[in-house]
């Protein structure tokens, strides 16, 4: 039992912002803080994991991912494009032409990035790669990534739909333990409800596969908007936010534009609409 004060003391590193790369997401309050769990959630083919990427890379802070959901000879080539600002299509023919030399003194300077790619990783598993990261480098992570979160070996998330639900909230207040644990950010990547799978429209709240947002303090849907002559852009809304703005209907966002060279994620300059300014 601690009072007040002792609780200032007691916080340590839980609510510190990681660095971030988007200054839409500030302007919407947006932070990934230490010590808790958010979701992004979006269709199948949005780009949900390339937001995750940027995250961790561009955060630059130690960080384990766990991916699931994608390959190695696919996050390597997509890191290293982040990193080296290299072409995607040259560096994935360098790495299958074992030609990869070029990029490895670049990839090494970022040793505190590591990747797990289970298919299927249990939360033992998890555990015993969390402990596997301090000892080998005296810290915890800073930014944990799950991708995707019904990629976990969790019980229960192949029955029905009601106990597919309550499996993830189980799930979920394991990873909100996890993150209050280790005081590291803890992002799991989630999939939509079926009318909001194509990803073109703004995405609520309600959209979250399984109605599973009680848990996390930010929820962050994300859908696609074709910009003419290729160009991708990607819309992040705050659907719930616990430590700022957030707008449940999907329909406040800020607005990233892919580049499809280097698969970075940068701010399209867009001002702030009104219902958000009057907030």
């Amino acid at each position: 039992m601690y009072s007040l004060v002792q609780s200032a003391d007691l916080r340590g590193e839980e609510g510190e912002p990681l660095p971030q790369p988007w200054k839409g997401l500030d302007q919407l309050e947006v932070q990934f803080r230490r010590g808790e769990f958010s979701l992004v959630v979006a269709g199948p083919g949005t780009g949900k994991s390339l937001f995750a990427l940027n995250l961790a890379i561009r955060s630059n802070v130690p960080c384990l991912y766990f991916s699931a959901d994608s390959t190695s000879t696919t996050q390597t080539v997509r890191a290293t494009a982040m990193i080296t600002g290299g072409d995607v299509k040259q560096i994935k023919q360098a790495l299958l032409d074992d030609a990869f030399e070029q990029y490895q003194g670049a990839l090494s300077e970022r040793w505190w990035v590591r990747f797990d790619f289970s298919a299927r990783p249990a939360p033992a598993d998890m555990e015993t790669l969390l402990l596997c990261y301090l000892e080998v480098f005296g810290v915890t992570p800073h930014l944990i990534v799950v991708d995707n979160v019904t990629n976990v070996d969790a019980a229960g998330q192949s029955a029905n739909a009601d106990s597919f639900a309550f499996a993830l909230e189980e799930l979920f207040e394991y990873l909100a333990e996890m993150a209050r644990e280790t005081s590291a950010h803890v992002l799991g990547l989630h999939h939509t409800t079926g009318e909001h799978s194509d990803g073109l429209h703004p995405i609520p709240l309600s959209g979250v596969k399984g109605k599973v947002a009680r848990v996390p303090a930010l929820v962050i849907t994300i859908h696609k908007e074709d910009g003419g002559d290729g160009v991708r852009i990607l819309n992040a809304s705050p659907v719930k936010n616990r430590e700022g703005f957030e707008d449940s209907s999907g329909g406040t966002f800020a607005s990233l534009i892919l580049d499809r060279s280097t698969l970075l994620l940068e701010d399209v300059e867009t001002e702030l609409p009104a219902t958000f300014a009057t907030q």
